[in-house]
């Protein structure tokens, strides 16, 4: 390795921050998520730190079981938008993959399909985010069918929220209720709780909970939280500083002169930049670390480099390291100021930054 963009990964974290997840529910179960490659923390990395104690591991697609699978993982894998295709049944029958249906449709192609083995069906409600799900009104009719086939071993009833991360609204209580309504009378596992659920709303918990952005230490919250206060960040971006200068007041920095000096500055160029998935819409004053201290972004990041101010941080040169996010300066606080969330930062990293695990 010689460039110094890396991001260091603490699997302790993550074991830490799962167990806070299953702390709060000591009754029910967790299906931990690593869809999107673990939000960009190596979904075999951490498959394999949590397989001792996660329940089971939830996924975006087929495609990203199967690469759990082929890695030796034997607990549970979810499917959590489904099947995309008639022919994906034959492979999550036999591997005993658990799929999301969200259609009646879907139900028929499972009742018509000849399976080597029935297979378990999470059955998801559309409550009110209007994505993928069955409506409540057809729910039951649903349900039912399901529990007429062969081809069908156990059904978990699931839905999903759209709005639990504002506390003070009632959107999520409205779907709770919708959901209780059209679940009345069915004998079936419950699974409600996205991360923000997990953390805040515990009428949602019921028998499966499903944490994701909180496994990676990263709150969903735009306020302080009690329980997301006990989060611990899993990932550090760092790089470090291969050039400083002084610029005078009236001098600008970066391109299209973003950054104007008001006085004299002593200004760190750092190797990392949009290229490496740090992004471009960051603006002057997006904090960072440098030695034990809060610093800044200054001037437009660049696609290899950006620049940081040094003015006031003791012992900083060449070789210093920046720490971009991680323990010391939050992801969804970075967020903030590039107005976007802490899953595109995580998931932004492209392959070119170097990727170093701890606690393994």
């Amino acid at each position: 390795m010689s460039r110094a963009a890396k991001i260091t990964v603490d699997l302790d974290a993550i074991r830490h921050n799962y167990r806070l997840a299953r702390s709060l529910n000591t009754a029910g179960h967790a299906v931990a998520i690593i869809k999107a490659n673990a939000y960009g923390h190596n979904a075999i990395e951490v498959a394999k730190a949590l397989e001792a104690e996660a329940d089971a591991f939830g996924v975006a697609c087929l495609e990203e079981g199967a690469e759990l699978i082929e890695a030796g993982i034997q607990k549970p894998v979810l499917l959590l938008e489904g099947y995309f295709e008639v022919s994906e049944l034959d492979y999550i029958s036999e591997h005993g993959v658990w799929c999301a249906v969200h259609s009646l449709a879907q139900i028929e192609q499972i009742a018509q399909a000849k399976l080597s083995k029935p297979i378990t069906v999470w059955l998801k409600m559309n409550s009110g985010m209007n994505r993928l799900g069955v409506h409540p009104d057809d729910y039951q009719t649903a349900f039912k069918r399901l529990k007429q086939l062969d081809n069908v071993a156990d059904v978990v009833l699931m839905t999903h929220f759209f709005n639990a991360d504002e506390l003070a609204e009632a959107d999520t209580e409205k779907q709770l209720a919708v959901f209780n309504k059209a679940t009345e009378g069915l004998d079936a596992p419950h699974c409600m709780a996205n991360s923000a659920a997990v953390l805040a709303w515990p009428d949602a918990h019921r028998d499966w909970m499903r944490p994701g952005l909180m496994l990676y230490g990263a709150t969903p919250f735009p306020e302080a939280q009690e329980n997301a206060n006990k989060l611990i960040p899993a990932m550090t971006l760092s790089s470090k500083v291969i050039a400083v200068r002084d610029v005078q007041p009236g001098e600008t920095v970066g391109y299209a002169g973003l950054f104007c000096a008001d006085k004299p500055t002593r200004v760190g160029t750092v190797a990392m930049g949009y290229a490496d998935g740090y992004p471009r819409h960051a603006v002057t004053g997006t904090p960072v670390w440098i030695n034990g201290q809060r610093s800044r972004i200054v001037g437009r990041v660049s696609m290899d480099m950006l620049g940081v101010d040094l003015t006031d941080i003791e012992g900083a040169d060449i070789g210093t390291e920046v720490e971009f996010w991680g323990k010391n300066v939050t992801a969804a606080e970075v967020a903030t100021y590039c107005d976007t969330i802490p899953y595109t930062l995580f998931t932004g990293i492209t392959r070119r930054v170097y990727k170093h695990y701890l606690n393994r």
